[in-house]
């Protein structure tokens, strides 16, 4: 935190960039790789070299070295360039259409948008703020992945805010994308606090195709905001327990809002989950903290990500983001509120009566989302979700209780094993049980009950000796192999390295795969191996060939496979890099398209300037595609801020201020996309 001016607060961080908060001996991911590889390799040589050894040996047959340009039956289109103009860029032959930006109206109240005159409440009726993870809901609401594809509900979650493009205090004022700007008593406006909250959460809204091809927002009464102040349930081993109860809750079973939503999930009963990511850093706590704070990295000086707390009303809805203990108990005090962070929360999109609900059985963390395993009748639920920070850990759930279609609910994610992931150098792992009173998740090493387990979930990956990952961000399913895809986008603090690999700081990223011990997606092992190395021509790798011109990418992030098993790959460079250095060479941030079986890539999108390209997703006919492109403009230093004079404007010229938005992608001859 540093002090502009004296009516500014600037938060330097970004919502990828948790502070390091795993300092535990567990191996990292690169050294069992450096290990595995260094074994096969027989003389040093670049990577390149290296990793033909390495691919060689995994449980998957890399085919002859495939480029860009080369033959896939799976994708029809020709890659694009690397770009960094201000607009967005699609193959020959395809279009879009620009929808639901940050502001739009969507439920009864229409408060037209405005970014200077808004007002906290208005935001609570408009779309949320920077689109994140989302998925299409056919409107007829019995399967996620079946039924309408011209009418639906488009559920999307708003990772976070940029409050100088919010405010009209902010105008003048040399402010950076995360600075906010403060009174001249220090303390924060209310309403800006409050418009900055609702910009958080998720928007649920009805959206069909007209007549002429476009798609229009339809008038519902199941559009909605689900935001920070929106009450929620706690459910699983952690409700009722200490470690949630609240002035708000006393007996520890609710909870408001969600916070920092980035990927999600749909469940096989046709429900959203909305992931809560670097929350963490919202919170400050002025006294001594507990592990289940310091693990996870809650603010130990100056103010909370946005400075909420400073809010000048007082009013417990702000007060509650100061964990300091104030009262002489939990209950009277806020003590206890990062502890409701953390979670998986359940939204069922078609019903606005019934409350979202926390699913503590799947771990606390900063959940980039969650992925599931095709459902299976008389079968367990089975998901997986990535810790995303820096050496943090790959999670898995596997569900007490069989899949039963007509009786699938919430339920089957409150009871069962959480796992967290060990990979071993020979391209075997292991799926460990954080299960209190299991191997050493005892009292003898700080564990007292399965919510403390759960509670602090990072704290027992470290005990149980999971593997140290490089940011594990988006997974993703191959529905046709039941084979598992991460992306691990990039860790620059790694420092270990030998001659096999000389990647030491890992600016580039990678994706990892595994497939289960056996074909049985609840095994407690698996098979791993490299699906890529991201990065230049220089310094990339797939199927034993560097990337090329109409692939290089870098900074894997979001992760999605279409009915067909294409798997749909979209970058995140961080706004401080992006054009800059040797990340110039990228462009801006981009979506590419796999053939997995083929080992070929091709970049499908770029996106305009200073954004991120998440979120992805296709109608049931695969005829039209969704996909968001969050935070354009962000690369827009505070001097230019302060003159007027941003680097984006999209995605209407002559704009204010740029917006987040959603792209609808459809072909031109009206075929399937990326075929």
């Amino acid at each position: 935190m540093k002090n502009t001016q004296s009516t500014i607060l600037s938060i330097d961080n970004h919502e990828g960039d948790e502070p390091l908060s795993n300092h535990s001996d567990n191996a990292s991911f690169q050294s069992i790789i450096e290990k595995r590889m260094s074994r096969r390799t027989m003389m040093k040589g670049s990577l390149g070299t290296a990793l033909m050894g390495f691919f060689a040996t995994t449980a998957y047959s890399p085919l002859a070295a495939a480029g860009s340009n080369k033959h896939s039956p799976l994708i029809g289109f020709e890659a694009i360039d690397v770009s960094a103009a201000d607009t967005v860029t699609l193959p020959k032959g395809y279009k879009h259409q620009v929808m639901l930006p940050w502001g739009q109206p969507i439920s009864g109240h229409q408060p037209a948008f405005d970014p200077l005159t808004n007002s906290g409440e208005d935001q609570a009726h408009q779309v949320g703020s920077h689109h994140d993870g989302m998925h299409f809901f056919p409107i007829e609401g019995k399967d996620p992945y079946q039924g309408s594809s011209e009418d639906g509900l488009l559920v999307m979650n708003h990772e976070y805010v940029e409050p100088r493009f919010m405010h009209a205090s902010a105008q003048g004022k040399e402010l950076s994308r995360n600075a906010v700007p403060l009174k001249a008593d220090g303390q924060r406006d209310a309403d800006e606090v409050l418009k900055e909250i609702h910009g958080h959460g998720v928007s649920v809204v009805r959206v069909k195709k007209q007549a002429n091809g476009d798609w229009a927002v339809e008038a519902d009464p199941r559009n909605r905001r689900i935001h920070g102040l929106t009450e929620m349930e706690i459910s699983g081993p952690v409700r009722g327990t200490d470690f949630v109860k609240t002035k708000f809750s006393p007996d520890g079973t609710k909870t408001r809002g969600t916070l920092n939503n980035c990927a999600h999930g749909v469940t096989p009963w046709n429900t959203y989950l909305a992931a809560e990511e670097n929350w963490a850093g919202y919170f400050i706590n002025h006294g001594e903290q507990p592990r289940e704070q310091t693990r996870y990295g809650v603010t130990k000086e100056g103010s909370g990500r946005y400075a909420w707390e400073l809010a000048d009303t007082g009013a417990d809805e702000f007060v509650r983001y100061d964990v300091t203990p104030k009262g002489a108990s939990a209950t009277e005090d806020y003590r206890n509120e990062a502890n409701a962070f953390g979670w998986m929360v359940e939204i069922d999109p078609f019903n606005p009566d019934v409350a979202p609900v926390k699913r503590t059985q799947l771990g606390r963390f900063a959940h980039e989302g969650v992925v599931f395993q095709p459902a299976v009748e008389g079968e367990p639920i089975v998901c997986y979700s990535g810790d995303d920070a820096r050496f943090e850990y790959i999670y898995k759930y596997v569900s007490a209780q069989p899949y039963k279609k007509e009786t699938a609910g919430g339920h089957l994610l409150d009871n069962g094993t959480l796992y967290v992931a060990r990979f071993n150098e020979d391209g075997s792992g292991d799926w460990l049980p954080l299960v209190f009173g299991m191997g050493p998740l005892t009292p003898a090493n700080g564990f007292n009950s399965q919510a403390d387990v759960l509670v602090n979930t990072r704290f027992a990956a470290d005990t149980v000796g999971a593997t140290k990952m490089d940011r594990p961000e988006w997974g993703a399913v191959d529905p046709k192999t039941k084979d598992v895809y991460f992306t691990l986008t990039n860790n620059s603090r790694r420092t270990e390295t030998d001659a096999a690999n000389p990647r030491a700081e890992n600016d580039w990223g990678q994706i990892v795969r595994w497939t289960e011990a056996d074909g049985q997606v609840n095994a407690k092992s698996f098979n791993w191996d490299l699906f890529v190395l991201a990065g230049p021509e220089s310094d990339s790798d797939l199927a034993g060939a560097s990337l090329d011109g109409g692939n290089i990418f870098n900074s894997p992030d979001g992760l999605w496979f279409d009915a067909d098993s294409r798997l749909w790959i979209q970058t995140d460079m961080s706004e401080s890099v992006v054009n800059t250095g040797k990340w110039e060479q990228f462009g801006n941030n981009a979506m590419l398209a796999a053939d997995p079986v083929n080992k070929i890539i091709r970049r499908f999108l770029v996106g305009p300037v200073g954004q991120e390209i998440t979120g992805v997703v296709t109608t049931p006919d695969q005829k039209t595609m969704f996909v968001n492109v969050q935070h354009p403009g962000a690369t827009t230093s505070p001097e230019d801020f302060a003159k007027g004079s941003l680097v984006s404007h999209w995605p209407h010229d002559g704009a204010l201020y740029p917006r987040s938005a959603t792209l609808v992608i459809t072909r031109e001859d009206e075929g399937i996309i990326g075929a």
